[in-house]
């Protein structure tokens, strides 16, 4: 059994979310429920709280499973998170792993089933985590996201927090699109005019830290998003 572990549950239906949190809190979890998917993706973008799984049911209202899932894939590319459905169809089960589950369970499930299945992917993810450098290269420049520091030829360059959450969601986007709007939900909470105009200082900001490395390049396109370009 895995204590301590810090679970976020998106289920609309309430009997079966008692149900689960009950379950799992007495395998020693600690359930956060969310009854949509936009109260989920609130809950993980704005809370101080560190989940480590995150357990999504398909078929909510407000925001689905599947588009929950997509907009956490940009905010943080390694959490761990499974799906819950009734539907079992084949072209259902890859929709989801498409937009990065690692796992997806049909209903009706065990609740053994579900907790084989949970311990399964925390284990993966700590042997994951072992691999992990604190230190990232983005080119030659390192890049430390967990304290937003910059390495930079003139010495260490502290970030603020917006600089450092539009960086770290460009670096895990790296040579692909970071979705313009997504990003300004994940940073600034909604994507109204204002706030683009915002991030559009904040990438200048960025391009001129990053601009030692002649390797490195934010792409801007139009009206869609950035990539962070950085060639071998």
């Amino acid at each position: 059994m895995r204590e301590n572990k810090n679970i976020l549950l998106a289920e609309d239906d309430e009997n079966l979310g008692k149900l689960l949190i009950s379950y799992l809190q007495a395998k020693g979890f600690h359930v956060e429920l969310a009854k949509n998917g936009k109260i989920a993706y609130e809950l993980f973008n704005n809370t101080k709280q560190k989940f480590d799984l995150l357990v999504l049911d398909v078929m909510m209202p407000e925001m689905d499973g599947l588009t929950l899932g997509t907009e956490i894939r940009l905010l943080d590319t390694s959490i761990p998170f499974l799906f819950l459905s009734a539907k079992s169809m084949k072209e259902d089960k890859l929709k989801g792993f498409g937009v990065g589950a690692d796992d997806y369970i049909t209903k009706p499930f065990s609740m053994e089933e579900l907790l084989a299945r949970i311990n399964a992917i925390l284990k993966r993810t700590a042997s994951n985590e072992k691999n992990i450098q604190e230190k990232i290269h983005v080119g030659k420049i390192q890049y430390e996201p967990e304290l937003s520091v910059l390495h930079l030829n003139e010495g260490p360059k502290k970030l603020t927090t917006k600089e450092n959450m539009l960086l770290k969601l460009l670096v895990q986007n790296q040579n692909d699109l970071l979705d313009r709007q997504a990003a300004l939900r994940a940073v600034w909470g909604d994507d109204n005019y204002f706030n683009g105009r915002s991030m559009d200082v904040y990438i200048a900001k960025l391009r001129k830290l990053l601009k030692e490395d002649e390797n490195i390049e934010i792409m801007n396109v139009h009206g869609i998003g950035f990539k962070l370009l950085v060639k071998q």
